[in-house]
């Protein structure tokens, strides 16, 4: 099976990290790209690795079951980014004002996301900067955008567990279901905060200069409860 799952992965443009075959299941760790959503991706590996060895070891098809188990990992653990996010008023040196110019929200019971036949838990750390990194957010700006992104994850399927907007960027911690990617999430993200602020506060754009809102790219990484190197080592212990 390791040599099928490698050729698939290649394919497809899969990056495979590690892996642990068993009898009865498979787990790999994977990097994808911003615009590679996990459920398209499982799907892939499974007909793929079902249809090969059904025909070299003469198993009956389909080879898996239906669901699947999916979970972000990354490079820091989620605790540090949440910390980091709470730190932002003193690490842009904003904690001594009287009205600091940030708004921060931390989401208290956090929304439950659900998929058919799968079990998740696909956390990003996004950050996304104004245009030449102008100063466009107060708090006041800042909570009405807040909310208005609240209300627009809710709408397409996907959650904010926290945010720290400060006048030139934002950090926000999402989660998303195995059937959006990154890279859709972030996008309706910056489109719908574009036209919130042309809307609502032209004034914010008008005063600074600018007619778009954010720098064209941003940035994305996975994380959660342990981070890769862990994850990596556990597999490698598991042979």
């Amino acid at each position: 099976m390791s040599e099928q799952l490698k050729e698939i992965c290649a394919m497809h443009d899969y990056h495979l990290l590690d892996y642990q075959a068993y009898s009865d299941q498979i787990r790999f760790l994977v990097s994808l790209q911003p615009s590679q959503r996990i459920s398209k991706v499982i799907q892939t590996i499974k007909s793929n690795a079902s249809r090969e060895l059904s025909q070299q070891l003469d198993l009956p098809s389909p080879v898996w079951a239906r669901g699947y188990f999916a979970r972000s990992a990354g490079r820091v653990k989620l605790d540090t980014i949440k910390k980091y996010l709470e730190d932002q008023s003193e690490h842009h040196g904003y904690a001594n004002r009287i009205l600091p110019p940030v708004y921060q929200y931390r989401e208290l019971r956090p929304v439950q996301l659900a998929s058919p036949h799968a079990i998740f838990d696909l956390t990003h750390h996004v950050v996304m900067a104004t245009y030449k990194r102008k100063g466009i957010f107060d708090s006041k700006v800042g909570e009405a955008l807040a909310n208005y992104w609240l209300k627009v994850a809710r709408a397409r399927g996907f959650a904010i567990d926290q945010l720290s907007i400060v006048p030139d960027h934002v950090h926000l911690i999402v989660r998303i279901v195995p059937k959006m990617s990154i890279e859709e999430c972030v996008l309706i993200l910056m489109n719908n905060g574009q036209h919130f602020m042309g809307k609502h506060f032209p004034e914010n754009l008008v005063e600074t200069g600018v007619a778009q809102l954010w720098q064209p790219s941003a940035f994305a990484a996975t994380s959660g409860r342990v981070t890769t190197a862990l994850l990596k080592k556990w597999l490698d212990a598991s042979d």
